[in-house]
């Protein structure tokens, strides 16, 4: 019980180092088997701790006994234990997909696929900011290994373009942290936030500056229009199972904004307090637009579906943006929900494009599938989902989010804009769903069963649990509301995060 909050950290970092060593270096079997065996106790180990947490209270682990704020703190809150079960969720999705053999394509995918995990579950517990740089960055270099696994031009070409900007990032991340450090004299999330409203009139000029610099490095992770021109074309670039990933990759960002803006920079911290607002809005609205647009003209379905996931980031920043904890419980919702079902589209996708020889997903006239029917199926489901119509739980998630918005000028932008991507979303999976399994070739259907390979049951299996999430959080909605409401109220009470660092203090002096 002691030791609960690090092995979401520590369960994939073991994982990985053990399957780069003998017995499991030299055999993919070993690997695959291994990897599925951690993911599932990742998911466990997960479940357990957010029951935890939820039941018992912020969970604080303090590494190597240098106390906060001065050490390395792990804080396992409602908000942060829900990103680390909704990681090990998807996770084990894509992994089981990569087993059936996409894992193949290049060396060590596992072992990188777990770190992967370990720099994301990181993230997500880590207290302080220096360490959330660490995280950010340990997720990183696996994500560009991930990202080229298997070779090609199209890989190697969005994989450059997504390291340099990554590398840049990187560097705007150190400066702010040091303007941060520099005026506030402490990176310790929970420190920061009970000492910022004491800074003078200079230092709230030099802290706000280090705060919207923040912003802007959140804003490349979470793909926020201007910094979103990177997603599409690489995550179409990667294999389908690292693309399932990536798409808790943007909610990284978007958890950093909502710690951010909320603990540190909330409505606490004086002066300084939601100085990241203003841009939120604007952002929020342009990167919906943009990502609609890119829905609608976008050539193929996995170039769609990671329109989709830029859609889905907008709409959660204008959650953030509302300032409410209403809006912040429906935007957690919304991020379960659009997290898993962009990540199973993203295998779907690579089904289709499998299955339809030299045409791949494009949007092109040809030959028919021999599958057609099952991926069909998967392909409508996900389509119902992801566009938000009833009775699954994209439906309740945009109902929600549209109840949120309070007073006349708010809804008129929040209704407005949700809405109109919405339509946009199903005009362009209604384009998809047509042209992939309606409008065929003729003459080439009769050999098209012959041509192909069937389809993996593991590949089935993956995409299948992952779809089977949206019903779940309709029919367990009470209870999934009830936490992120619950998760909300904690991220907004400044005062919890704080009295926790405190009350740790205080125990530890005692002792």
């Amino acid at each position: 019980m002691q030791h609960l909050p690090i092995l979401p950290i520590l369960i994939p970092m073991l994982a990985a180092l053990l399957m780069l060593l003998p017995p499991l270096s030299k055999s993919i079997d070993r690997h695959r088997l291994f990897s599925i065996v951690s993911m599932v106790l990742l998911l466990i180990t997960s479940t357990y701790l957010l029951l935890v947490s939820h039941n018992q209270g912020t969970q604080l682990y303090i590494l190597g006994g240098w106390e906060p704020p001065f050490g390395i703190s792990l804080v396992a809150d409602r908000l942060s234990t829900m990103m680390v079960l909704l990681t090990s969720a998807l996770g084990l999705g894509a992994l089981i997909y990569a087993t059936a053999g996409d894992d193949k394509e290049g060396m060590y995918f596992h072992p990188l696929f777990m770190f992967q995990i370990m720099g994301v579950n990181g993230a997500f517990l880590t207290g302080d900011l220096f360490n959330l740089f660490v995280f950010f960055e340990v997720l990183l270099i696996a994500s560009y290994s991930l990202l080229i696994h298997g070779g090609g031009k199209q890989k190697t070409k969005a994989n450059v373009h997504y390291v340099i900007l990554n590398l840049v990032a990187s560097s705007v991340f150190l400066f702010a942290l040091g303007i941060l450090y520099g005026t506030v004299g402490s990176l310790n999330i929970a420190d920061m936030a009970s000492k910022v409203r004491l800074l003078g009139e200079h230092e709230q000029a030099l802290a706000k500056s280090g705060g919207l610099l923040l912003l802007v490095v959140f804003g490349l992770k979470a793909a926020i229009l201007p910094l979103n021109f990177w997603l599409p074309k690489t995550y179409a670039a990667a294999s389908a199972p690292v693309a399932a990933l990536f798409a808790i990759m943007t909610k990284v960002g978007i958890y950093s904004i909502l710690r951010v803006n909320n603990v540190i920079f909330g409505v606490d911290a004086g002066p300084l307090a939601s100085i990241a607002i203003p841009w939120l809005w604007p952002m929020g609205i342009l990167t919906i637009v943009i990502g609609a647009v890119g829905v609608l003209a976008s050539p193929s379905l996995r170039l769609t579906t990671a329109n989709l996931v830029i859609v889905s980031v907008g709409t959660l920043i204008l959650t953030i943006a509302m300032q409410r904890e209403a809006a912040t419980a429906a935007g957690l919702y919304y991020m379960i929900h659009s997290t898993l079902i962009t990540g199973a589209l993203f295998l779907i996708a690579d089904l289709v494009s499998k299955q339809r020889g030299k045409s791949e997903d494009r949007y092109v006239v040809a030959r028919k599938m021999p599958h057609n029917t099952p991926i069909g199926i998967a392909f409508f489901f996900a389509a119902l989902t992801v566009v938000g119509l009833p009775p699954l739980s994209g439906f309740l998630g945009k109902v929600l989010i549209l109840q949120s918005a309070e007073g006349a000028t708010e809804m008129s932008w929040v209704w407005g804009f949700v809405l109109l991507a919405s339509v946009a979303s199903l005009i362009a999976i209604s384009r998809a769903g047509t042209t992939l399994f309606w409008r065929y070739s003729k003459t080439s259907s009769s050999n098209s069963i012959n041509n192909s390979d069937p389809i993996h049951p593991l590949k089935v299996m993956a995409v299948v649990l992952l779809l089977l999430t949206s019903p779940l959080l309709v029919i367990f909605g009470d209870p999934v509301i009830e936490f992120t409401r619950a998760a909300a109220s904690q991220l907004h009470d400044t005062s919890q995060t704080v009295d926790a660092l405190l009350q740790h203090n205080q125990i530890k002096g005692a002792q």
